[in-house]
């Protein structure tokens, strides 16, 4: 079968982009992976020279079990067809094509992994190891001044529960542009995350200190005019990349025996917050989750805990040896 010209389906997959980018306002990291997805899917119908709009779900499966082939994991072909199944659901309402091929494809199931929480005496030593003495910054002159930056930055991501996303988005002040700020008077901080969806969350008084110690300090290094909370040396927006390396960096130095990524102090947030509380719909909301199924994976989490302190304290929880008889 020949395929079809190139132009118009190049021009269908931009405009449905186009509309995941404007009217759906997919984050720019989901609409990467969408591409990367969609360029995929058309260099399969390449190969088999197979027109897009004409594929047929025998087309999808083959080119689905060559994914697999390729050693693609479950979650990644799951993002694969997602994108897959929204150009075709795209180009229905358009009238481009008559069936979905993709509607009755499922992928594989992934095992279900638990997100890696720290435990609370780790999680208050980096605070302290963030507050202390910071690791070695190039710039002696500098130090004081990153130091103060960092034990800002997770104060706020283990004390609120931001996104990576949400902190590096802050902006020192409230505006119509501003994607996030702080309201250090009311203690509150105003994100937007996922979905372009805004919410509040508390500070608290740790974190609100570790603020005023940055805030006093940040125009060593902000340029002038710079709307960002935190800034990196050169006194622009500090990137998510710089705030991983930095954290990797703090954790190393408060002797934790993994590396800490800045989910890792949501998930740890989170966690500690429901073991102490136990309110389910309380961490749903500042952690901004849509559906509470997402927020129901801590409360396994939870579980894990109190087992654990089962096990430790209660004395039929461990077998114990039996008697040699006499």
């Amino acid at each position: 079968m020949p395929a079809a010209p190139a132009a118009p389906v190049d021009e269908g997959i931009a405009a449905f982009l186009q509309h995941l980018r404007v009217e759906r306002r997919l984050a720019a990291r989901t609409l990467a992976l969408y591409a990367d997805a969609l360029a995929t899917l058309q260099a399969q119908a390449a190969a088999d020279r197979v027109a897009l709009p004409s594929a047929q779900p025998h087309h999808l499966r083959r080119w689905v079990a060559r994914l697999r082939e390729r050693g693609l994991g479950p979650r990644s072909i799951a993002i694969t067809l997602a994108a897959w199944r929204g150009l075709y659901r795209h180009w229905g309402r358009e009238r481009l094509v008559a069936g979905n091929p993709v509607e009755g494809l499922k992928p594989p199931k992934a095992p279900q992994s638990l997100p890696k929480a720290l435990p609370v005496d780790q999680a208050v030593a980096l605070m302290e190891a963030g507050a202390g003495s910071a690791p070695q910054d190039g710039d002696s002159a500098c130090a004081p001044v990153l130091r103060a930056r960092d034990h800002c930055i997770v104060e706020l991501l283990y004390g609120c529960g931001l996104r990576i996303g949400e902190l590096v988005g802050l902006d020192l002040q409230a505006s119509a542009a501003a994607a996030g700020w702080i309201d250090a008077a009311d203690a509150t901080a105003h994100v937007l995350g996922k979905g372009s969806k805004r919410r509040s969350v508390p500070v608290g008084r740790a974190a609100l200190q570790a603020l005023a110690g940055w805030l006093a300090c940040r125009g060593q290094l902000a340029q002038a005019g710079e709307a960002a909370l935190f800034v990196s040396q050169r006194g622009t927006r500090l990137s998510a990349s710089q705030v991983r390396s930095r954290l990797q960096a703090l954790s190393l130095a408060a002797g934790l025996p993994a590396r800490v990524h800045p989910h890792m102090l949501r998930h740890s947030f989170a966690s500690h917050l429901l073991q102490s509380s136990g309110d389910l719909r309380a961490v749903q909301e500042l952690l901004g989750h849509a559906n509470i199924a997402t927020t129901q994976v801590y409360t396994k989490l939870d579980f894990q805990h109190l087992a654990k302190v089962y096990d430790a304290a209660h004395p039929r929880a461990r077998a114990k040896p039996a008697k040699t008889p006499t």
